[in-house]
């Protein structure tokens, strides 16, 4: 009952906040100060839904063959997973994230991007006029 009512909370906050940490200036134009998975509340201040320590981030440079990279992020609780192509700045691309086995349609742009293990990424994350932020850190590369 608890792990619903989490994703129903989830769900909800996502629903009717929005996430503006990808706008100049930004605390985290250049570095990512609010890790994991993060909102822009109605007051303007920045909460945490999943922190980047519950989330494991792993770096595909050849996920779809030779030179064509991927991201996975996964993990929290609620368990969310979320995997893009879109891993170079600026980069769009419309995916599933799923959330306790539910998938939901969201539109991901690369905002930075890196390579090596303890690089950042920053992916903005787009749904029905709603807008969260996925900042991570790469925990491996996978070959």
């Amino acid at each position: 009952m608890k792990t619903l009512f989490k994703t129903i909370a989830l769900l909800l906050i996502i629903s009717i906040t929005s996430c503006d940490n990808d706008s100049n200036p930004s605390p985290n134009d250049t570095q990512c100060n609010y890790q994991g998975f993060t909102f822009l509340d109605t007051s303007n201040n920045t909460q945490t839904l999943i922190p980047e320590t519950d989330l494991t981030t792993d770096f595909f440079p050849n996920n779809g063959g030779p030179g064509i990279p991927a991201v996975e992020i996964y993990g929290g609780t609620p368990f969310v997973v979320f995997t893009t192509n879109a891993v170079t700045v600026g980069a769009t691309e419309n995916i599933n994230i799923i959330i306790n086995g539910t998938t939901y349609p969201v539109t991901v742009t690369c905002q930075r991007a890196g390579t090596l293990v303890g690089d950042e990424f920053r992916f903005d994350v787009t749904a029905n006029n709603v807008e969260a932020e996925y900042c991570v850190v790469i925990d491996s590369v996978n070959p």
